[in-house]
């Protein structure tokens, strides 16, 4: 594994999975560690008014507060890492970002703070295993 991705949604599983993937780092230092927020589009009318810098500024700062907990926990460890932020349906930008970042392994919570249950798996991680060609570690 290189360049491993982490989805972070602020949840408790997901905030294991941060603690997993550090420490995967520990056992290979060479491996490249991403976390990734992503956030649901702002409806039309909200941002009718705004211009794409406003828009850009209020999801850098949703995206950089929801981070936090997972910055936090990855510095205490001294891991290294980079963050970033998409917006759209989570399972597909996971599934993009994987692909435009060249990651060959997702590490990621079961199941997430949205509001779809699923019976076994969150909907988000059983998109995410449908969508990637990489191998996807589940943590609960």
């Amino acid at each position: 594994m290189k360049r491993a991705l982490v989805p972070f949604d602020g949840s408790d599983n997901a905030l294991r999975a941060v603690a997993y993937a550090a420490e995967s780092m520990r056992e290979k230092p060479s491996m490249e560690l991403e976390l990734l927020y992503v956030l649901d589009p702002m409806p039309l009318r909200s941002n009718a008014a705004m211009t794409q810098e406003e828009i850009h500024k209020i999801y850098a700062g949703e995206a950089d507060r929801m981070l936090q907990p997972a910055r936090d926990a990855l510095d205490r460890a001294g891991v290294p890492f980079k963050a970033s932020y998409r917006v759209g349906g989570a399972g597909s930008e996971i599934a993009l970002h994987v692909k435009e970042k060249g990651c060959d392994a997702v590490i990621m919570g079961t199941r997430g703070m949205g509001p779809i249950p699923n019976v076994v798996i969150g909907s988000v991680a059983t998109r995410v295993v449908n969508l990637v060609d990489v191998p996807v570690v589940l943590i609960k």
